[in-house]
Formats: C-alpha cells, sequence, structure tokens
C-alpha cells in the first residue's frame, strides 16, 4: 500500500503547483495591464500624428491648384482624388482644350504609390483613348442637348 504521508506530500505538492500558477498568471496580468497602461498613452499619440498627416496631406492636395507655383488654372482642374489627384484640362478657360494633364500632388518625402506608377506606366507609353458611352433609349430621356 501506498503510504499515506507520501498520498499527502503529493497532494500538498499538487496544490502548491496550482496556487503557484495562478498566482503566476496574476502577476503576469499585472505587468501585462500596467504595460499597456502606459503604450496606449503612445499609440494614441502616434495615430494622433498618422491622423493629422493625412488630413494636412488631403487638405493640400485640394488646395494645390490655388497655390502660386502650381502649373495651372484651378477653374481648369478636377480633383478625383483617386488613385491620381487631378485631371487638368489645359484650355478649358478659352472653351479650346489644349492638353489634358494628369497631375498627382505629393508632399515632403512621399512617393508614387504602385497603383499611381501603373497609371504613370499607361499614360507614358500612349495607353490613353478616347471612349463615348451612349446611354439606351428607354433610359436616357429627351433629345434636349445641353450646351457649355
Amino acid at each position: 500500500m501506498v503510504d499515506i504521508s507520501l498520498l499527502v506530500a503529493a497532494i500538498i505538492f499538487l496544490v502548491g503547483l496550482i496556487i503557484a500558477y495562478i498566482i503566476g498568471l496574476s502577476i503576469g496580468s499585472l505587468k501585462r495591464d500596467k504595460y499597456w497602461e502606459r503604450e496606449v498613452v503612445n499609440h494614441r499619440k502616434d495615430a494622433i500624428m498618422r491622423s493629422r498627416a493625412v488630413l494636412t496631406g488631403n487638405f493640400s492636395e485640394q488646395l494645390a491648384p490655388f497655390m502660386p507655383d502650381f502649373n495651372y488654372a484651378p477653374t481648369e482642374c478636377r480633383f478625383i482624388g483617386k488613385p491620381i489627384d487631378f485631371v487638368v484640362f489645359k484650355g478649358m478657360d478659352k472653351k479650346e482644350i489644349e492638353e489634358i494633364v494628369f497631375v498627382e500632388v505629393k508632399s515632403r518625402k512621399s512617393e508614387l504609390s504602385p497603383i499611381q506608377k501603373s497609371v504613370k506606366k499607361a499614360i507614358d507609353n500612349g495607353q490613353v483613348r478616347w471612349e463615348e458611352y451612349r446611354v439606351p433609349d428607354e433610359v436616357g430621356g429627351s433629345d434636349y442637348e445641353i450646351r457649355d
């Protein structure tokens, strides 16, 4: 038979392990909570800074045509935003389009995104064309034409 004192010692040992495990979990939780209390402040500051940078960039993009060194008349610019910022219809004010220019506004060290690079490549390779779409008569309304 098993000695009763050995059985009691084993039970005490197992209870001790369980208590040590529970204490370890509690201490770990406290340390984790204190760590995140400190880190949340840093994460919030970082999120605010990033948000401000994005908002400043978006604001700057839309104001660019009104900047003194912008090459085109603001009235000839159409803001798109994605994937490029503007399409400029140079000459539109004179009612004769001389050139169509795609303009991407960047600030500081920002670079073209992959999709913007692909748009630039398509334009540089002459992969630009005109297409006209006519709405079917049953959907399209009247024959009255509005002229600019």
